[in-house]
């Protein structure tokens, strides 16, 4: 069963908006054989040139679902979230599905801790790459192999994601490079 904890920025969240976004994101439960006990963070964001961003986070035992989504018209922009949220996780669960099949008996992978990347945003433009550290994070690196890491940082909408590969206890780091394809780094 899902929580909702929706705020609004610059907008007040009326009943009927928080109805709609828990009906329309509540739509994604379907997927789950066994409904977690989760907590769906949804911010409301209208800006002054009419627009509205919906930005969607529910951490999950093994995965973070996030999407946002910016559009005229703010219920236009929580039925595109959830859509973009949909095939995040028949993605997920295809993938998850093919693996559980090749390896015929293997468990799911391992938990990764969520909260610790809910909110990673690698973002900025070229005045802010200076030296000056703006967030500090502190992460614990859940084993898990390059696909699965890959996985994990697609759904986070992120260009790089930080694991410690199952085969070989070291840390890797997957990334999205400039022509779509994934890079792999392993460390010593």
């Amino acid at each position: 069963m899902l929580r909702y904890n929706v705020r609004g920025e610059n907008i007040e969240v009326t009943q009927a908006i928080r109805e709609y976004v828990e009906k329309k994101v509540g739509k994604i439960e379907k997927y789950f054989n066994d409904v977690p006990e989760a907590n769906a963070h949804v911010n409301l964001k209208t800006y002054s040139d009419k627009t509205a961003k919906v930005e969607v986070t529910i951490p999950l035992p093994y995965v973070v679902l996030r999407a946002e989504e910016t559009s005229p018209d703010l219920y236009g922009s929580v039925d595109l979230v959830v859509d973009k949220l949909e095939r995040q996780m028949r993605k997920y669960k295809t993938k998850i599905n093919r693996k559980n099949r090749r390896s015929q008996g293997v468990d799911a992978p391992q938990p990764v801790d969520n909260d610790l990347w809910a909110d990673l945003n690698i973002e900025g433009d070229e005045e802010d790459l200076s030296a000056a550290i703006v967030r500090t994070k502190r992460l614990s690196l859940k084993p898990m192999d390059a696909e699965e890491a890959v996985l994990q940082m697609d759904m986070l909408g992120h260009n790089f994601f930080i694991f410690e590969d199952a085969d070989t206890n070291g840390t890797s780091i997957v990334y999205k490079r400039n022509d779509g394809k994934y890079g792999l780094i392993e460390t010593d």
